[in-house]
């Protein structure tokens, strides 16, 4: 029997760091990873991790907005099968892809504003000279329009597990064979220019893939698809690698997987951004880096009393192990002297848990109003207002709360920055009162 404080997942963080000669330590840029966990009820529930890159915008937006399609889905008030269940996640990425693309519009007319204000015939340099203050500006609004994100969830439905992905966030299971033996499965799939079925994709639409097997990015990202990113997507023909394409290259279109019965064989779950993954390979040059993992959260199972120490534990090995490692080859200069932020969700199923004792870390609860969804257009900022506080519970972390000690919930300011602005929310609901099409059971 699972119990009830398994179902509430371990997080462990660690900010990016650049490894400098005094020793200290520097972050190169803010957190830009993302995550998620949402109990809706006692057989639904969702876990996400978000991969920023380019800034924390596509990942903040991506997290939170996903997690309203999901809810609104409402999945677990009918009867699916499974490919019911997949067709539902796919549309959820593409819906979120379509909202993040459409909420940059005014970025983009920004940027055409700013275009307008360099004077006719100057080239780059010579613009630069004469309105850097522009210059600048656009520079700052093209790196705000490159963000995006890979990602990765997972869905346990009736007891059933489902997972999605784009680019290079993973999901392990650890289960034992039918002679009680370990061992891990990859749900997700490495979307990079390693993937021979990406190769194949992109040599479908016109790339030469030679020249890809030998470099590590594929436009402006090292992901062949993410969530988000609009300058390598709707403007790829600018990119020289990407220019001969006859559609665009990169895509929001995840895999999908599912749905795995969750028996007695299944003993947890993983979900990592490549932070988590590429550090260890790095540090100790294995080949089994997700059977390293699992090994290190098997070991802190045994030490740890919660499932946030076990996840902490494990993504601290793993800083440890970098800077070491950087720190015996800093005179190779092929070394790299970064490592990326780190974000691991642990969900525990069956694995014995001996020191285990339920977490006290508060939990954030609303109140539901499903009914809202046929009433207001904008129903995903909703989601802080239809959540049921007596059997759903959110709670979400981005750059903007990475903790230094997990249980507290805070940030390094110490300080929770606000989730959701409900303007939104209060403009439709009062626009639908006086449309008279507000539902007779909302009440306030």
């Amino acid at each position: 029997m699972i119990c009830q404080f398994a179902k509430i997942p371990g997080i462990g963080y660690s900010t990016n760091q650049l490894y400098r000669e005094d020793g200290n330590p520097q972050e190169e840029h803010i957190y830009e990873d993302c995550s998620c966990h949402f109990k809706f009820d006692d057989t639904f529930y969702w876990y996400a991790v978000f991969d920023g890159h380019e800034g924390k915008r596509a990942a903040d937006f991506c997290s939170q907005r996903m997690t309203a399609e999901i809810y609104f889905s409402q999945l677990n008030e009918k009867e699916t099968t499974d490919e019911e269940v997949k067709e539902m996640l796919r549309q959820a990425f593409i819906t979120v892809e379509k909202g993040y693309m459409e909420s940059l519009e005014d970025l983009l007319a920004e940027r055409t504003s700013l275009m307008y204000d360099i004077p006719e015939g100057l080239n780059s340099y010579e613009a630069y000279q004469k309105v850097p203050d522009v210059v600048e500006a656009i520079k700052n609004v093209n790196c705000e329009l490159s963000s995006g994100t890979a990602a990765a969830v997972a869905l346990i439905c009736n007891n059933k597990l489902y997972v999605a992905n784009v680019g290079n966030c993973r999901v392990l299971l650890c289960q034992t064979d039918s002679n009680f033996v370990s061992k891990v499965i990859q749900l997700s799939v490495d979307h990079d220019l390693k993937n021979e079925d990406e190769l194949l994709r992109l040599s479908q639409i016109g790339i030469n893939i030679k020249n890809l097997r030998h470099s590590s990015r594929l436009g402006n990202q090292d992901n062949t698809r993410c969530l988000g990113n609009y300058n390598v997507k709707g403007g790829y023909k600018d990119f020289e690698d990407l220019a001969v394409a006859t559609q665009e290259p990169i895509i929001a279109e995840p895999d999908i997987h599912g749905g795995i019965p969750l028996d007695e064989s299944c003993q947890f779950l993983l979900l990592m951004s490549a932070g988590l993954y590429k550090s260890i390979e790095e540090a100790t040059g294995t080949n089994e880096v997700n059977r390293y993992i699992t090994q290190c959260v098997v070991e802190q199972f045994r030490e740890q009393a919660t499932l946030t120490g076990v996840a902490q534990a494990v993504v601290d090995k793993a800083v440890r192990l970098h800077h070491d490692w950087y720190m015996s080859n800093s005179m190779n200069h092929s070394c790299t002297p970064k490592r990326e932020d780190i974000t691991l969700v642990l969900r525990k199923f069956n694995f014995p848990f001996p020191n285990g004792r339920s977490p006290t870390t508060p939990t954030v609860a609303f109140n539901p109003r499903p009914t809202i969804h046929n009433a207001l257009s904008n129903h995903s900022t909703l989601i802080n207002s239809t959540i049921d506080s007596t059997t759903r519970s959110i709670d979400t972390t981005n750059s903007s709360a990475v903790r230094t000690q997990p249980d507290e919930g805070l940030g390094p300011d110490q300080r929770i920055e606000a989730y959701v602005d409900f303007t939104d929310f209060y403009t439709n609901f009062e626009v639908a009162k006086q449309n008279g099409t507000l539902p007779e059971d909302l009440d306030f």
